[in-house]
């Protein structure tokens, strides 16, 4: 199968630079795969095509200011990185521009109270740093870091938190799970009302989800691993449904890759790990029946992801 097999033209002017004042009247476009029905209508209007007997699931990671600027100490170049993955409690795998200078050894400084030195170097702008610190990591990035928009975003975010889903719990990504950004608390106590069972999962959205397709064969791509946890408990009770024969939809490909990874023989078991599953026809769904997904780029895995 080809990467060119998954392209389409997209015109730069069709791609909305700020996000509406509403999160719940973003357009909604319903395809039945069934039918191949397409119907189009606003996103509040989702709460429509849920009953009682369906499972709603949710990413609830949180996105990190994880893009950060500093200066390499022995020249004063500036340099940029994007914190991408957790190693262990000082060390990051980053993303840094320009990576070339940044060798084993070199040292950054962000701030008066954040400086990294880099202890190793991998390929594509990947670079492991080693941070030094006093006091709590998240606090100092909070105050120096900005939010990681996508490259095709070129407004800057005047509002920090419309980059969160309104669910976001738990701290480690470096790009938002975008499908859950249309949610609102009213939607979902509108579904909770109709019965719907809603469950999270988590998965630190990093280069897996976003890295760019750059061979011929898609069957060739190497997917970046991403963490991801499932509770024990939420994890019985998706398949209790499951079993029932309730309908599964995920919110999100971060949430279907969370929950097909975790699946064994129809079943959550695998509930904790690295994830480096790649998703593209003919592939076979293990749990999940329905998608909702949002925007994605031509020859991207996740434009893969939902053909």
């Amino acid at each position: 199968m080809n990467t060119k097999d998954f392209y389409y033209d997209l015109p730069q002017e069709r791609i909305a630079q700020v996000p509406l004042k509403d999160r719940s009247k973003s357009r909604l476009l319903d395809f039945d795969k069934n039918t191949g029905e397409v119907r189009h209508r606003i996103f509040e209007d989702i709460v429509e095509d849920f009953g009682e007997n369906d499972v709603l699931i949710l990413n609830n990671t949180r996105v990190l200011p994880a893009r950060m600027f500093g200066v390499k100490e022995e020249t004063g170049a500036k340099i940029e990185i994007l914190l991408t993955k957790r190693m262990d409690l000082r060390t990051w795998e980053v993303m840094a521009k320009p990576a070339k200078r940044l060798k084993k050894g070199s040292r950054v400084r962000f701030s008066d109270r954040l400086c990294a030195e880099v202890i190793q170097e991998h390929e594509e702008g990947l670079r492991i740093l080693e941070f030094e610190y006093e006091g709590v990591f998240e606090e100092i990035i909070d105050e120096i870091g900005t939010m990681p928009l996508p490259p095709y975003i070129r407004e800057k975010l005047s509002d920090q938190e419309r980059y969160q889903t309104v669910y976001s719990k738990v701290k480690g990504s470096s790009a938002a799970p975008t499908a859950g950004l249309h949610f609102t608390n009213e939607i979902l106590e509108r579904l909770e009302k109709k019965g719907v069972q809603i469950e999270y999962v988590t998965l630190h959205v990093g280069l897996g989800t976003f890295k760019t397709v750059s061979v011929e064969d898609v069957e060739n791509h190497t997917m970046h691993s991403e963490y991801y946890r499932i509770e024990e408990d939420a994890a019985q009770r998706i398949n209790l449904a499951k079993s029932q024969g309730k309908k599964i939809t995920c919110v999100g490909t971060t949430s279907v890759r969370t929950v097909e990874s975790a699946a064994v023989d129809g079943r959550l078991e695998k509930l904790e790990g690295e994830t480096q599953i790649f998703i593209y026809p003919p592939y076979e769904f293990k749990m999940v029946d329905a998608l909702v997904t949002n925007f994605h780029l031509p020859e991207s895995t996740l434009i893969m992801l939902i053909s």
